[in-house]
């Protein structure tokens, strides 16, 4: 993994509701933000308290600026593997819904720490991500997430990042993993709390909350 990756904020209705934006955001997360799977997160002066069940990319090459934009297919050739991932995002602003999509892009997208599953050993390219249900389970509730909910295909998710880079002059690099966004309204969490998300064939993972 390299010193930042990327994240696609807000692809979801729920996400945008939650933060009050009109639509998604790009923003880094920091190596040193990442937990392990199955490891602990400490909620200590977190403002915003949520979980995130999202589908994650680590890219195989580079995809560099370039005058048109590329296609979902073009960004999908360019990707080695596929994982399952937990985001808890945080703000540094208390009223995070009401400061406006400008300040949280400059709150790096509310990223904060982030939970990275193994590859999936399934044959992902061959399936309908769309219809892809996580199921979630927190505090002995159990929750089901929608592929769909993640701009309406975690894959064109990804293209917007890659393509949100390349307006930017941005490289999106081989190695960087890039997670598309919460599959399920954000779900509260708080210290004592086991998050478990079962991607079925795509992999399980989990993480607790002190």
């Amino acid at each position: 993994m390299l010193d930042k990756d990327q994240i696609a904020a807000a692809t979801s209705e729920a996400g945008q509701k939650h933060i009050n934006v009109a639509g998604p955001l790009a923003g880094r997360i920091m190596r040193d933000t990442v937990i392990a799977d199955g490891g602990t997160a400490s909620m200590k002066g977190n403002t915003m308290r949520v979980g995130e069940p999202e589908f994650c990319f680590r890219m195989g090459r580079d995809l560099a600026p370039r005058p048109l934009p590329y296609s979902v297919d073009e960004v999908l050739a360019a990707v080695d593997t596929l994982h399952p991932a937990i985001e808890i995002p945080d703000s540094r602003f208390t009223d995070f819904a009401s400061v406006g999509e400008a300040q949280l892009i400059a709150d790096n997208a509310c990223a904060h720490l982030f939970v990275l599953g193994a590859a999936t050993s399934a044959n992902w390219r061959a399936m309908d991500l769309v219809e892809e249900r996580p199921r979630i389970t927190l505090r002995g509730e159990r929750y089901v997430g929608h592929g769909k909910n993640v701009l309406g295909d975690p894959r064109v998710a990804l293209a917007w990042l890659a393509n949100e880079l390349r307006g930017l002059g941005i490289t999106l690099r081989a190695g960087e993993v890039v997670t598309t966004g919460t599959c399920h309204p954000p779900l509260p969490i708080q210290a004592g709390d086991h998050f478990a998300v079962d991607f079925g064939v795509l992999g399980k993972m989990s993480v607790r909350f002190e």
